[in-house]
Protein backbone atom coordinates (compact mmCIF):
# COMPACT_ATOMS: atom_id res chain seq x y z
CA UNK A 1 0.00 0.00 0.00
CA UNK A 2 1.02 3.34 -0.58
CA UNK A 3 0.45 6.71 0.86
CA UNK A 4 -3.18 8.37 -0.92
CA UNK A 5 -1.31 11.62 -1.82
CA UNK A 6 2.60 12.30 -2.69
CA UNK A 7 4.68 13.29 -0.08
CA UNK A 8 6.29 15.38 -1.83
CA UNK A 9 7.08 16.44 -5.92
CA UNK A 10 10.62 16.62 -7.25
CA UNK A 11 10.76 18.65 -10.27
CA UNK A 12 13.91 18.09 -11.75
CA UNK A 13 16.45 20.29 -14.36
CA UNK A 14 17.88 18.45 -16.83
CA UNK A 15 20.72 18.97 -19.22
CA UNK A 16 21.11 17.71 -22.88
CA UNK A 17 21.13 13.55 -23.23
CA UNK A 18 24.73 12.09 -23.92
CA UNK A 19 24.29 9.53 -25.92
CA UNK A 20 27.22 6.99 -25.44
CA UNK A 21 25.70 4.61 -28.59
CA UNK A 22 24.80 0.68 -28.10
CA UNK A 23 27.48 -0.78 -25.52
CA UNK A 24 27.24 -4.59 -24.50
CA UNK A 25 24.72 -4.05 -22.01
CA UNK A 26 22.55 -1.42 -24.32
CA UNK A 27 22.11 1.81 -25.66
CA UNK A 28 23.75 3.89 -22.68
CA UNK A 29 22.68 7.73 -21.85
CA UNK A 30 23.73 9.82 -19.39
CA UNK A 31 21.61 12.65 -18.33
CA UNK A 32 23.02 15.73 -15.98
CA UNK A 33 20.91 16.93 -13.32
CA UNK A 34 21.34 20.58 -13.21
CA UNK A 35 18.84 21.42 -10.43
CA UNK A 36 15.72 22.25 -9.67
CA UNK A 37 13.15 21.99 -6.70
CA UNK A 38 11.26 19.61 -4.37
CA UNK A 39 7.83 21.01 -2.80
CA UNK A 40 5.07 18.72 -0.76
CA UNK A 41 3.97 18.44 2.44
CA UNK A 42 6.50 16.15 4.17
CA UNK A 43 9.87 18.18 2.26
CA UNK A 44 10.67 21.01 0.46
CA UNK A 45 13.98 22.49 -0.60
CA UNK A 46 15.57 22.27 -3.99
CA UNK A 47 17.69 20.13 -5.88
CA UNK A 48 21.69 20.68 -6.10
CA UNK A 49 23.46 20.10 -9.77
CA UNK A 50 25.63 17.52 -9.90
CA UNK A 51 23.56 14.68 -9.93
CA UNK A 52 22.72 12.38 -12.97
CA UNK A 53 20.71 9.81 -14.40
CA UNK A 54 22.45 6.98 -16.13
CA UNK A 55 20.33 5.07 -18.60
CA UNK A 56 20.19 1.86 -20.41
CA UNK A 57 18.18 1.54 -23.64
CA UNK A 58 17.15 -2.12 -23.39
CA UNK A 59 16.21 -4.32 -26.65
CA UNK A 60 12.66 -4.06 -26.12
CA UNK A 61 12.70 -0.21 -25.76
CA UNK A 62 12.14 0.29 -22.02
CA UNK A 63 14.33 3.03 -20.32
CA UNK A 64 16.26 1.29 -17.21
CA UNK A 65 16.61 4.44 -15.10
CA UNK A 66 19.86 5.01 -12.44
CA UNK A 67 19.39 8.51 -11.06
CA UNK A 68 21.48 9.64 -8.04
CA UNK A 69 21.47 13.49 -6.90
CA UNK A 70 20.92 15.33 -3.48
CA UNK A 71 18.05 17.70 -2.47
CA UNK A 72 19.12 20.37 0.07
CA UNK A 73 16.28 20.74 2.28
CA UNK A 74 14.93 24.45 2.96
CA UNK A 75 16.55 24.43 6.50
CA UNK A 76 19.89 23.61 4.36
CA UNK A 77 19.92 19.88 5.47
CA UNK A 78 21.34 17.44 2.80
CA UNK A 79 19.25 14.38 1.41
CA UNK A 80 21.12 11.68 -0.89
CA UNK A 81 18.65 10.21 -3.38
CA UNK A 82 18.89 6.79 -5.15
CA UNK A 83 16.13 6.42 -7.64
CA UNK A 84 15.41 3.06 -10.03
CA UNK A 85 12.96 2.55 -12.23
CA UNK A 86 12.11 2.11 -15.70
CA UNK A 87 10.26 4.33 -18.29
CA UNK A 88 8.22 2.59 -21.80
CA UNK A 89 5.20 3.00 -23.89
CA UNK A 90 4.03 2.43 -27.26
CA UNK A 91 7.38 3.12 -29.74
CA UNK A 92 5.14 5.99 -31.35
CA UNK A 93 4.55 7.88 -28.03
CA UNK A 94 8.28 7.52 -26.98
CA UNK A 95 9.30 9.17 -30.18
CA UNK A 96 7.54 11.91 -29.24
CA UNK A 97 9.24 12.02 -25.77
CA UNK A 98 12.41 11.69 -27.48
CA UNK A 99 11.66 14.82 -29.93
CA UNK A 100 10.98 16.98 -26.66
CA UNK A 101 7.21 17.08 -27.27
CA UNK A 102 4.70 17.42 -24.56
CA UNK A 103 3.08 13.96 -23.82
CA UNK A 104 0.31 13.16 -21.14
CA UNK A 105 2.02 10.93 -19.22
CA UNK A 106 -1.14 8.48 -18.79
CA UNK A 107 0.34 7.31 -22.81
CA UNK A 108 3.40 6.18 -21.24
CA UNK A 109 4.59 3.80 -17.97
CA UNK A 110 7.47 5.80 -16.07
CA UNK A 111 7.90 4.52 -12.17
CA UNK A 112 11.14 4.59 -9.55
CA UNK A 113 11.49 3.10 -6.50
CA UNK A 114 12.91 5.54 -4.17
CA UNK A 115 15.44 5.63 -1.06
CA UNK A 116 16.72 8.65 0.96
CA UNK A 117 19.63 8.82 3.52
CA UNK A 118 20.02 12.06 5.37
CA UNK A 119 22.02 12.95 9.07
CA UNK A 120 19.78 15.22 9.31
CA UNK A 121 17.53 14.36 12.34
CA UNK A 122 14.21 16.10 11.72
CA UNK A 123 14.51 14.33 8.38
CA UNK A 124 15.69 11.23 9.78
CA UNK A 125 12.04 9.36 8.63
CA UNK A 126 13.61 9.49 5.32
CA UNK A 127 15.89 6.86 5.97
CA UNK A 128 13.18 4.67 7.18
CA UNK A 129 10.66 4.39 3.99
CA UNK A 130 10.71 2.95 0.69
CA UNK A 131 8.51 5.34 -1.60
CA UNK A 132 7.39 4.88 -5.46
CA UNK A 133 7.06 7.29 -7.93
CA UNK A 134 5.15 8.23 -10.78
CA UNK A 135 6.90 10.17 -12.99
CA UNK A 136 6.26 12.81 -16.32
CA UNK A 137 9.52 13.56 -18.46
CA UNK A 138 9.29 16.80 -20.37
CA UNK A 139 12.22 18.26 -22.99
CA UNK A 140 14.55 19.47 -20.07
CA UNK A 141 12.98 18.37 -16.81
CA UNK A 142 11.18 15.48 -15.11
CA UNK A 143 8.31 15.35 -12.97
CA UNK A 144 8.36 13.08 -10.21
CA UNK A 145 5.33 12.43 -7.72
CA UNK A 146 6.76 10.65 -4.34
CA UNK A 147 4.10 8.37 -2.68
CA UNK A 148 5.41 6.94 0.62
CA UNK A 149 5.15 2.80 0.70
CA UNK A 150 3.61 2.18 3.74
Amino acid sequence: MISQQPIFRVEAELADILDFGATPYGGRRVINILGGRVAGPRLEGRILPGGADWQIIRSDGAADIRARYTIESRQGAHVLVNSEGLRHGPPEVIARLARGEPVDPALYYFRTVMRFETAAPDLAWLNRILALARGMREAKAVKLDVFEVL
